[in-house]
């Protein structure tokens, strides 16, 4: 037999969570039932005189309460099985209450015998385990079912009990309060659960990303709890400490007991300023910084871990920047005056009564100014990191021209320079400016 699908498990997040809501309760109202059918049926046919059961139609009470008692181990099995489906089941279960119920309280005579009231139980709990329409449409099924026990006891059986159809009246009443308070308190509780759902989620979800932060801080963390086990230790400790299977609620004394030597030394006095000299710890100089951590009663200890080596290194890094922008400022400065002499240069050049000889000076002193510059503007670059220009040089004439400019400059004779380049057609790519610098540091 092929299984009905649930309306109800979309509503649900999960299996387990979807059983607690529906399955379950559906099998305590069958392991009830079963109790209610078998009292029923027990106490009739064992102390019939004194219960009042039956006794309008003493067969009608026992066929029923036999077939009741039959229906509610059938709908245990059912309900265990998982068969036909929950919503089908839960609303066939309720139903069948309803007609039982109503027939045993008629064969027992009416309102008067007390039963009405299993009716309300029965509401409630079809209430639960359907909300909404559904507890409304058992409360009207259970009134009508009522009050056509009354009318039919009215009409055909002379019943002469005038407040019936107040009592019945009144009892339609309280089953549609009963669902409707019911439908009200589920609805709510559903709601609880849901929020307290979400926020468990969120509370997760928090824990592993705490869990990760601490994982990847780059900081050494252990917390520790009052008798100095640790809680927590993430992979940088482990490594600082060179414990690669340490783990949680090993006490810190057996993994480190240079740390757990500091810790006992700074917890006598923790409120002194901690000191700053590193230690060795492990076989690593490590700088400790130690935290009080939890409540008053229970303190523990949040240990951090920094690598001496480390923040020697970030400490130099730091220099090297400030040396930077130093370089970076000089060079800045430098340009002003190298620029007056570059325009003075030009001015000179520009005259008609220099010599061979002051023209050639004139010519070294506008190179070196262009190299200068170029060595500026290097440095500029190093302070601020930019993208380099390569282009595609040919070798053989580029250092034909470094050449005569390294010649003109007065380092050397032209004659003293060889140049060599196998193949003759060898080509490169690079920013000239930086293989100009290259060459001429190494050619000087």
């Amino acid at each position: 037999m092929q299984q009905m699908p649930d309306p109800h498990a979309d509503k649900f997040p999960d299996q387990q969570t979807h059983d607690a809501l529906t399955w379950k309760p559906l099998r305590l109202l069958s392991f009830y039932r079963v109790i209610l059918a078998g009292l029923l049926a027990v106490l009739f046919f064992s102390i019939p005189e004194n219960t009042g059961l039956g006794i309008r139609d003493n067969e009608l009470y026992a066929f029923t309460s036999i077939a009741y008692l039959v229906f509610s181990v059938l709908a245990g099995f059912a309900a265990r099985l998982r068969q036909p489906g929950y919503e089908l089941l839960t609303v066939t279960q309720i139903v069948v209450d309803i007609v039982a119920i109503t027939t045993l309280m008629f064969a027992s005579g009416g309102l008067t015998s007390g039963l009405g009231i299993l009716l309300v139980i029965a509401v409630a709990a079809g209430s639960i385990l359907l909300p909404g329409r559904m507890a409304f449409l058992f409360a009207a099924i259970a009134a009508i079912a009522v009050m056509g026990e009354e009318v039919y006891s009215s009409l055909f059986l002379d019943s002469s009990n005038s407040s019936g159809y107040t009592q019945a009246g009144l009892l339609g009443l309280a089953l549609f309060v009963t669902a409707a308070i019911t439908n009200l308190m589920v609805r709510r509780i559903k709601e609880t659960e849901a929020l307290a759902r979400r926020r468990g989620i969120d509370i997760a979800n928090l824990a592993k990303l705490n869990a990760l932060i601490v994982q990847r801080l780059q900081a050494g963390i252990i917390a520790t709890d009052h008798e100095h086990r640790i809680r927590l230790i993430n992979q940088t400790a482990q490594k600082l400490l060179n414990l690669p299977d340490a783990a949680e609620g090993q006490p810190l004394e057996a993994l480190s007991p240079e740390l757990f030597e500091r810790l006992e030394d700074w917890r006598k006095t923790p409120d002194d300023e901690q000191p700053t000299l590193p230690a060795k710890i492990g076989g690593t100089k490590l700088l400790p910084h130690f935290t009080l951590l939890g409540t008053t009663d229970n303190i523990g200890s949040l240990i951090f871990l920094e690598d001496a080596e480390t923040l020697a290194k970030q400490a130099q890094q730091l220099k090297l920047v400030s040396l930077g922008r130093l370089t970076a400022s000089i060079a800045h400065e430098i340009r002003n005056p190298l620029g007056a002499i570059s325009h003075a240069t030009q001015l000179l050049d520009e005259s008609e009564e220099l010599n061979n000889s002051d023209q050639r000076l004139i010519t070294i002193i506008g190179d070196h100014t262009r190299r200068v510059n170029a060595v500026v503007e290097n440095v500029l670059q190093l302070s601020r990191p930019g993208t380099s220009t390569p282009q595609q040089i040919k070798i053989q004439e580029w250092l034909e021209r470094f050449a005569d400019e390294f010649a003109s400059s007065g380092n050397c004779q032209r004659e003293q320079i060889s140049l060599s380049v196998t193949p003759v057609d060898l080509e490169v790519v690079m920013d000239p400016s930086l293989l100009h610098q290259v060459v001429w540091n190494l050619c000087q």
